[in-house]
């Protein structure tokens, strides 16, 4: 079994997230680019952080930005080129910062090479890179395809009277990994990467790879049963997967000094551990769902319970990090591509609470045990963008789900109003503020998605400025993680008066170090009773004083504190 503090650079390292489309444009097109992002290369650096996860760049149609690739060794023509590729990653390894790029191969898309063929006929030797279903065994048993009005994961080709799988958009056909062929040109592409000098994969959708590939008919109580009622626990329970991830490993993975992640779609605590348990030799990380599932109210899309509970939330991090407690790695994270802005949704993005609550949620992510991976422009306090209509929006999941409501017959004003504080990907995608200029000093030309008006306010260049900034704050902690990292990289993890509703406080410590951290998660602060712990020298603190009456700490609304324990 791995001693559980067995030190890599990759757990003490923290991950910044980069969608490539909003970060920074260099020629006036409106959509951010390589050119933009190397451009700013020193801000990233002097933010403290060790490695840059970039969305996918890779050649694209752009069904799903970027998450469906027509050519996995070149570049999106809005990105640029591979030459403005290879002088990025080279300014990024000049700087010490190390890149994992984001691998996608659950699908493709439909205008890649081996699909164009695969359709061709039947008899086509790509064929089998691909999921068919003959027209002439009548309809296939029903599989969920998750951007699609009707909801199918099925589409009818007419030019071979066959159906084919996607469990995304019809635009993204799903691979067929038990096709020994097609996992070898995978592998063969993954080497041509990492030879060039990346520094890892995060792994898009991994668990859903493999297929029982008899497409037996799945009932509701077939899903009760066994899977949790979820669709997505079936799909990522599919025959052969660690096999599959295995002969990864084998074949690539273990040849290089990289680090992998998964993104563990319908993976549970009870099957986590098998994709990162060291000692079965698959990947390093997963990332679960389960905490920005919380507070969605049933029946309607990622409504969000304004009074979602932050019990459950305690619970959710530290079940998952009893997990990991002993062999593996976890991850933390709140926000990214697919999330709404963490400070809208996890804290409060009033003005007269917005520092506050943004520099707490960072606070949490960077004392929790496991990886933070922590995405671009929360660390100014960006905010959702809460569009009034449709037509502001540009993500194809949205846009399905809009399409379901008004075939229904539905409320879309009650849609529309649910994805302001709601889930809708696009308030977690708009352009980067830089400064308080046009677009936000993002682009010369018109955004792809519009910059959020509050860029007067919440700006890199003003916050750079301001020592008291969310920005100058995340510096500090980010810094405060690496000085300490025995206690808040590897030290243990207690969970405190787990039953209070406003107030979430721990431990952490390591041999003869131990640290309290208390969050307040409400507008209206909260108290902790300290007991018999000794409060000594305060570590980080984003609202002097820490009012302490007897055993009583009061915290102020937002308020976040790590406190050393005598």
């Amino acid at each position: 079994m791995e001693n559980k503090t067995e030190r890599k650079w990759w757990k003490e390292a923290v991950v910044y997230q980069i969608y490539p489309r909003s970060f920074k444009d260099s020629n006036g097109d409106g959509i951010g680019d390589l050119k933009g992002l190397t451009s700013k290369l020193d801000y990233v650096k002097s933010l403290g952080i060790d490695i840059v996860w970039l969305n996918p760049i890779y050649g694209s149609p752009n069904a799903d930005n970027g998450y469906d690739i027509s050519d996995y060794d070149d570049i999106m023509k809005e990105f640029g080129t591979m030459a403005d590729f290879d002088v990025m990653l080279a300014e990024m390894h000049k700087r010490g910062l190390k890149l994992v790029m984001d691998l996608v191969v659950n699908h493709c898309s439909d205008e890649h090479e081996w699909f164009k063929l695969a359709r061709s006929s039947r008899t086509n030797p790509y064929r089998d890179y691909f999921h068919w279903w003959p027209a002439e065994k009548g309809k296939p048993p029903f599989r969920p395809g998750n951007f699609e009005v009707d909801g199918s994961g099925w589409r009818f080709d007419s030019l071979t009277n066959s159906y084919y799988l996607h469990y995304f958009s019809y635009k993204q056909p799903d691979l067929n990994w038990e096709n020994p062929k097609l996992r070898q040109e995978i592998y063969a592409m993954m080497n041509r990467w990492f030879k060039k000098g990346v520094d890892g994969f995060r792994m898009d959708v991994i668990p859903f790879i493999a297929k029982d590939t008899s497409f037996p008919v799945i009932t509701q109580k077939d899903l009760d049963e066994k899977y949790e009622g979820r669709w997505d626990v079936y799909q990522a329970s599919g025959p052969g997967l660690h096999n599959y991830l295995q002969e990864m490993n084998k074949e690539v993975l273990s040849k290089y000094d990289i680090m992998t992640l998964a993104e563990g779609a319908g993976t549970t605590k009870a099957t986590a551990m098998n994709f990162v348990d060291p000692d079965r030799k698959e990947l390093d990380m997963a990332y679960h769902f389960d905490g920005v599932s919380l507070g969605y109210v049933p029946g309607y899309f990622k409504k969000m319970d304004p009074n979602w509970s932050l019990t459950a939330f305690k619970k959710i991090y530290s079940d998952w990090d009893s997990v990991f407690a002993n062999k593996g790695w976890g991850t933390i994270y709140l926000g990214n591509h697919d999330q709404p802005r963490m400070l809208t949704r996890w804290g409060n993005d009033a003005p007269e609470y917005r520092e506050a609550a943004s520099k707490m949620l960072t606070t949490f992510l960077l004392s929790m045990r496991g990886t933070p991976y922590y995405y671009f422009g929360d660390e100014l306090g960006m905010t959702n963008i809460k569009f009034d209509k449709i037509e502001d929006y540009r993500d194809i999941e949205t846009i399905a789900e809009y399409g379901k409501v008004k075939n229904a017959g539905g409320d879309l004003k009650g849609f529309i109003d649910n994805q302001k504080n709601g889930g809708a990907r696009d308030n977690g995608r708009t352009p980067f503020q830089w400064d308080a200029g046009m677009n936000g000093g993002f682009s010369t030309g018109i955004p792809w998605l519009k910059v959020n008006d509050n860029k007067n306010d919440i700006n890199a260049e003003a916050e750079e400025k301001n020592p008291n900034s969310v920005l100058s704050y995340f510096k500090k902690m980010v810094k405060l993680r690496k000085d300490q990292k025995d206690v808040l990289v590897y030290g243990k993890y207690t969970l405190l008066d787990k039953d209070n509703p406003d107030v979430y406080a721990y431990t952490r410590e390591d041999g003869n170090k131990k640290v309290l951290v208390l969050l307040s998660f409400r507008k209206t602060g909260g108290s902790f009773n300290v007991g018999k712990m000794q409060l000594g020298e305060e570590w980080i603190n984003n609202l002097q004083p820490l009012k302490v009456n007897g055993n009583t700490v009061t915290l102020q609304p937002y308020q976040a504190c790590i406190v050393q324990l005598k």
